[in-house]
């Protein structure tokens, strides 16, 4: 029988409808605005009293907290209104202290029921109020003071194998100096370095009896090492930022020395922040003999409380910035273990050090530099207020203590760690790579409720003007299958909002552009169909076996018309970047729901309503 479905394909069709307004439900459930709390290392947990103590500065200072969350990941502090995330996350930072990071964040409020079926709200990008934006800076001068320790490291290994003695001086800022007794050791000493370093300015002069040969960094090094630090952060954020697994995150330089960080549809800020921003780092060092200078030692403690502190030699074997890949594992006795991988050069500096000191012990020091705020007085149009001033504290301690068995090469494990937490981020950072150089926040927000208001509730209001003039030109053109072609265009956005989140794509001011133009491009499928029932009733075709002609005989012009399309929007996604891509994404998206829809469920309503039956008039 013509026009008639069978029961299988009503089924399915209802199927695939009730799916969709299941898994876009979630967002008719609006994000709560909160404050998230987790240790500034993996080995800090955040307890129940913590979440107290943060609720109760909140609520002295007029700020009303919704409720509290805590999880294995930290503690969440929901709050009621938008407008009070970045005071709530000044006072809860004040109030909790150094070790903990304290973040922005938009908390779910999806019903439980809906998230064990895996539904989640369709993530909004930053233009529509979801993500988080970090600004960050970079510490220059702890960048070259760095270098200039590997720089005084490396010379001094060199003057001691010419056996040429020398007296450390105190340090620069541009860089150090080398106390010698007699003018002709230090004019040995300048020859050897001039031919192995070219980066530096030599000057002499004499003090306190010693004949002192000053390094001082040239200004086109000085120049070439903040360049470097500034790509190398860079380089390392987006590594970091990617093994986050964050959408269409946005990394960028801004300016000389900083860089922005947008991550849209991230929900775990803290831990974003704790990753982004943390300096990990490791040095490889022997332990000193028992005859050694005391200037040629250094005293370090153990992370672990209750071991004495241990001499080290202040020369370094091989430094964190010389690992290729780190993985977190466990040994055979099933504690946290990284796997280390050296790169060319630093898998032979191990070696050489390793192979002529088997039977000593070596060290491994775990760097770090951790963020300390401090607060000032300062007075602004005649007001005295507390401005919070962020800086960092260096802080190296000795994770691993063994005896060298055999010579070592490019691979090895670094063992000590303070559980599986401690060894996934350690292996997380080393993987993505060091930062050159400290870096701290300078500005962190989300989008509040001015601007992403704003531009959620235009693009609102564009979607359903041009839904409504859609709707509007289809009833007045095609009567009731105009209706028709309008219901299976709502259940064409359905869909789209529904696979949209079940996919993590992330919408766009551009991608709600892209939403509306699916309407058109949807009822252009019904266009087609409807105007082609109508010539052939006009040629004198019965209206049942029009029906079936026109859905039949458009589909060949549909098809082929919405595949350019969509590879157009492959080609714009694949080749794009930012609102290009979101606006792909959802065009591509509505493309494939729009063929569904306009073909298979608006068929399904013509076909129940008007198949089978004897009409002798058709209203369209």
């Amino acid at each position: 029988m013509l026009n008639k479905f069978p029961l299988w394909k009503y089924l399915l069709i209802l199927a695939v409808l009730v799916i969709g307004f299941i898994y876009s439900a979630p967002n008719l459930y609006p994000d709560d605005p909160a404050i998230q709390i987790s240790g500034n290392s993996t080995a800090l947990q955040v307890e129940e009293a913590d979440l107290q103590r943060a609720s109760r500065a909140l609520q002295e200072a007029g700020i009303s907290v919704k409720a509290s969350e805590l999880s294995p990941r930290g503690g969440l502090l929901r709050l009621t209104d938008m407008a009070d995330q970045l005071p709530a996350k000044d006072i809860v930072r004040r109030a909790l202290g150094d070790d903990y990071v304290v973040a922005l964040n938009l908390a779910q409020t999806t019903p439980d029921w809906l998230r064990n079926l895996g539904g989640s709200p369709m993530k909004l990008g930053l233009d529509l109020s979801g993500g988080v934006h970090f600004l960050l800076e970079v510490d220059m001068d702890k960048a070259v003071s760095t270098r200039l320790k590997v720089y005084e490291s490396e010379i001094k290994t060199l003057l001691r194998k010419e056996r040429l003695r020398y007296r450390s001086l105190p340090a620069h800022e541009e860089g150090f100096q080398l106390g010698f007794t007699d003018s002709a050791t230090l004019e040995k000493a300048r020859d050897l370095v001039r031919k192995s370093f070219n980066d530096f300015e030599l000057t002499t002069l004499e003090r306190n009896g010693l004949q002192v040969l000053n390094f001082q960094l040239s200004q086109l090094k000085f120049a070439e090492i903040r360049e470097y630090s500034i790509k190398q952060n860079l380089t390392t954020v987006r590594n970091r930022v990617n093994e986050l697994g964050v959408a269409e995150p946005l990394v960028q330089r801004q300016g000389g020395n900083r860089i922005v960080v947008e991550l849209p549809g991230v929900q775990d800020t803290a831990e974003a922040k704790r990753i982004l921003g943390k300096t990990a780092n490791l040095e490889f060092r022997l332990a000193a003999e028992l005859d050694a200078p005391r200037a040629t030692t250094e005293s370090f403690e153990f992370r672990q409380e209750g071991r004495a502190p241990v001499l080290l030699e202040r020369s370094l074997i091989i430094t964190g910035d010389q690992v290729t890949d780190a993985q977190a594992s466990f040994d055979e006795n099933g504690r946290p273990q990284v796997n280390i991988r050296l790169d060319g050069h630093g898998g032979e500096l191990m070696n050489r050090a390793t192979r002529n000191n088997v039977g000593r012990s070596m060290a491994v020091i775990f760097i770090e530099q951790r963020p300390v705020t401090r607060y000032s007085k300062e007075v602004v149009d005649g007001v005295e207020r507390e401005v919070a001033v962020q800086a960092f504290k260096e802080e190296k301690k000795i994770i691993s203590l063994a005896t060298i068995q055999s010579a070592l090469g490019s691979q090895f494990r670094i063992t000590g760690l303070d559980g599986p937490g401690e060894s996934s981020e350690l292996a997380l950072l080393l993987r993505a790579g060091g930062l050159a150089a400290p870096m701290y926040f300078v500005e962190e927000r989300t989008i509040g409720p001015s601007l992403g208001a704003e531009n959620i509730t235009l693009g609102v209001q564009a979607a359903l003007w041009g839904f409504l003039f859609v709707a509007l030109f289809m009833m007045a053109i095609y009567k009731s299958f105009g209706l028709l072609a309008n219901i299976a265009l709502g259940f064409n956005m359905v869909l789209l909002v529904a696979l949209m989140s079940l996919f993590g794509a992330t919408l766009t001011l551009p991608g709600i552009a892209g939403v509306v133009l699916t309407m058109g491009m949807a009822v252009d499928a019904n266009v087609l169909i409807f105007s082609r029932i109508r010539e052939e009733i006009a040629n004198g075709m019965s209206i049942q076996r029009a029906i079936h002609e026109g859905f039949d005989r458009a589909f060949s012009a549909i098809l082929d018309g919405n595949l350019t399309t969509l590879l157009v929007g492959a080609i714009l996604f694949a080749m794009g970047t930012g609102p290009i891509k979101g606006f792909a994404v959802t065009l591509s998206i509505g493309i494939l729901t729009s063929m569904f829809t306009a073909i298979y469920v608006t068929r399904g309503m013509v076909n129940l309503i008007y198949g089978g039956r004897d009409l002798k008039k058709l209203w369209i």
